[in-house]
Order: C-alpha cells, then sequence, then structure tokens
C-alpha cells in the first residue's frame, strides 16, 4: 500500500520521537555479532530522515543511547561510540543537502571526550536555514532529566528567585533538555517491545505511540509514513470527548 499518498499534509505531526530497538536481534538472526546490527541500523536512521524531510516533519528525536545503555558490554560501548563518530562525519553533507539541524539531549559531558568534539562540530556545521531538526538522545534517561530540572528549580526557589508559586508546567518544561522543542506528537519503537524504557516521561504525556514487530535496521520510509498514517486515524481528545472536537 502507498501510505505516503494517503497521508494528509495538513495534519502531520509536528515531532516524530523514536525508539531504534532491535540492532542486536537482527544481527543475532543473521549469524552476526551486535556490532553488525548497529552498524546497519544507520540506514534506517538516513531513510527516516530523508523521509521526515520529504513529507515535511519538522522535528525528529532518536533515542540513541540510553543512560542505561553504560551497562552494556565494555566492547559493545566502544563500538557503539565509534558508530556515532563515523556517522556523523560521514552523513554531515546529508544533513546540509535535507537542511537538517542536529541538536542532541542527554548528559552529553559523559561521552568520550572525541565523541563530544565531533558532535559539537557536526552540530555547528548544520545550523542554517534548516527545515528539520534532529535531536539525538545521547546518555539520555528522562528520569535523570526530570530530577535535575528539579534541582535546578529547587536551587532557584532555595536563592530566592522563586516563590513555589512560580512553578508551573511550562517552567517545569523549560528546564528540562527538551526546552525550545515541541513536545512529541508520535512516538514509534520497533522490535516488537511495548514499553517506553525511560524515554522523554514529561514529554509523552499525550503522544500517540506505535510499536512494530520489526527490527529498527529493517525499519524503511514506507513504515514510516505507514506509522504517520495510523497516527492521522486516530483521534487525540486531551481529556475531552469526540463531541468537542
Amino acid at each position: 500500500m502507498d501510505f505516503k499518498n494517503k497521508i494528509n499534509k495538513d495534519s502531520l505531526p509536528q515531532h516524530i520521537a523514536i525508539i531504534m530497538d532491535g540492532n542486536g536481534r537482527w544481527a543475532r538472526e543473521k549469524g552476526e555479532d551486535r556490532v553488525f546490527g548497529h552498524q546497519n541500523g544507520v540506514n534506517s536512521v538516513r531513510e527516516t530522515l530523508e523521509g521526515c524531510v520529504e513529507i515535511g516533519v519538522p522535528f525528529v528525536t532518536l533515542y540513541a543511547f540510553s543512560t542505561e545503555n553504560w551497562n552494556r558490554p565494555k566492547e559493545e560501548v566502544q563500538a557503539l561510540m565509534e558508530i556515532l563518530v563515523h556517522s556523523l562525519s560521514t552523513e554531515v553533507e546529508t544533513f546540509k543537502k535535507n537542511r537538517v539541524k542536529l541538536h542532541a539531549i542527554g548528559n552529553i559531558d559523559d561521552l568520550p571526550a572525541h565523541c563530544q568534539r565531533t558532535l559539537q562540530e557536526t552540530i555547528d556545521q548544520t545550523e542554517d536555514k534548516a527545515v528539520c531538526t534532529l535531536t539525538l538522545a545521547l546518555s539520555y534517561g528522562a528520569r535523570a532529566e526530570i530530577l535535575q530540572a528539579t534541582q535546578k528549580i529547587a536551587q532557584r526557589v532555595q536563592a530566592g528567585e522563586l516563590a513555589t508559586t512560580d512553578i508551573t508546567e511550562k517552567l517545569f518544561s523549560e528546564n528540562l533538555y527538551t526546552t525550545g522543542l515541541p513536545d512529541p506528537d508520535l512516538m514509534i519503537r520497533t522490535s516488537g517491545e511495548q514499553r517506553i524504557s525511560n524515554f522523554m516521561l514529561w514529554q509523552m504525556a499525550y503522544t500517540e505511540l506505535v510499536f512494530l514487530p520489526i527490527m529498527w535496521p529493517e525499519f524503511t520510509r514506507e513504515n514510516l509514513y505507514e506509522c504517520i498514517f495510523n497516527y492521522q486515524n486516530r483521534e487525540r481528545r486531551f481529556g475531552k470527548i469526540s463531541e468537542q472536537l
């Protein structure tokens, strides 16, 4: 089915968040090591990004490396860091061609110095005239994000800069990593797992969730369009009833 032509361009999700799951399992099914799966997952990132630009989605966030991922075997973590550096170096021209601005959230200081350096260099090269902002969530955990936001606000209250009555949802959101980004309208997770795994817990209060049985290296542009079509055929009520919409 040609889902692209079924999509209503007037009601696109403004922000799509993606949990790119299943690289390791996909590789094992092919008799390869897990790193092979991560390497092939880069192709799906490119497909997704170009698909979002083509259809007109202005914000995409990829859950690239969680705080929990540091607990994986040392060799796999090192390989993931090298894939990150290599991908950023090789894909920067793709970003420029598609007018994509790169952004990153999470505890970036946890990354190896050469990863931080390459990440910042790529961000600096993709600042102008963007039609789509690609955010990489790196060393990211939503509970840590919420805790850090709470601590920052508490410090301002303690310093007398804020009263407790000044603390609003808007203020809290402004102290999260994602300040300046709209909340996701659609979250996609591959691999068949049906959970959000400490990803954007605050921001996804009203996000539509789509779980796919395919592994991330199998994800194509057509899968993206199918998810958007699925999203457009849901009724988003935000606490209201259908007759109020």
